[in-house]
């Protein structure tokens, strides 16, 4: 005789604890929760980089306006600032004399065999001209002047940092930002335009080597274009975009050098950092110059 319960094995188990049912049913509650922590962590990592540089930018707005500041109010001994025109001018001559050359011939041999396809080979001065003039002047020059001086004032400032020589500065009753950065920015402001006025002259005259001593364009033709197409609006947008480089320059390198971190590392990343931030600063500044001045 059977007993009563024998069939119980052969019960059907509920749903609800199912083994089978339920190791399905947590995969997708497994997958749902990496989904989330991975999206929770690209949130999060998101808006730390904003914050970040949210706070960067109003650092460095709040160093260039407080170096304004102490230029209008109290600029520094004029022989700081003769200093930094030299260095920053005078010393970068000769690179752009050469860039501004090569740049002029490259200019007018690829303009000559474009225009001569439409016979107008009479307008290489006039193409020579404008492309320097409105961009090509301004840019190259600013960028040139970036590698050149821009590097050195981020490695000199980092330098004075990371061995403490502006906080003897400080000890001293000497303010850092009058002493050191202003008189680098009002050097700027003066040697970067008249920098990218040498490149423009010695980047036409590239063009008119080339173009007429080599592939033989007619001079008289090559400056009447030159003269006829060239407008004041077309000087004066350029001259514009020159001393916003200048400032730009200035202000990114100082501040990148009197914010190293302590050590030769810190030194050498700030250096790097001054010089990229500054040239993606220039091109997408004059974008929007280009923009309005049009």
């Amino acid at each position: 005789m059977q007993p009563a319960f024998s069939g119980v094995n052969s019960f059907p188990i509920p749903t609800l604890y199912n083994p089978s049912i339920l190791s399905y049913n947590k995969k997708p509650l497994i997958c749902i929760n990496v989904v989330e922590v991975v999206l929770l962590a690209l949130v999060d990592k998101l808006g730390s980089l904003t914050l970040g540089l949210l706070r960067e930018m109003g650092s460095m707005l709040n160093f260039l306006v407080y170096a304004i500041y102490k230029i209008i109010t109290r600029p520094g001994k004029p022989i700081h600032i003769y200093k930094q025109i030299h260095f920053i001018g005078a010393k970068s001559f000769f690179v752009i004399f050469l860039t501004a050359s090569f740049t002029g011939m490259v200019l007018g041999l690829q303009g000559y065999y474009t225009l001569a396809k439409f016979g107008s080979e009479g307008m290489l001065g006039a193409a020579v001209a404008l492309s320097l003039v409105r961009e090509l002047g301004p840019v190259l020059a600013a960028l040139m002047v970036t590698g050149r001086a821009g590097s050195a004032i981020t490695a000199e400032i980092g330098i004075m940092n990371i061995t403490e020589q502006i906080d003897a500065l400080r000890t001293m009753a000497l303010e850092p930002i009058k002493y050191l950065v202003a008189p680098k920015i009002i050097g700027a402001l003066i040697a970067v335009p008249l920098l990218c006025a040498i490149f423009d002259v010695v980047g036409i005259y590239g063009g008119y080597l080339v173009g007429v001593k080599l592939l033989g364009v007619n001079p008289g033709a090559y400056f009447h274009e030159m003269e006829k197409s060239v407008a004041w609006k077309d000087v004066y947008s350029g001259f514009i975009k020159s001393i916003s480089f200048g400032i730009i320059i200035s202000w990114v390198c100082c501040y990148k050098g009197y914010h190293a971190s302590r050590g030769a590392e810190g030194v050498s990343r700030a250096t790097t950092s001054a010089v990229v931030m500054s040239s993606v600063m220039i091109l997408i500044w004059d974008y929007f110059l280009t923009s309005v001045l049009l």
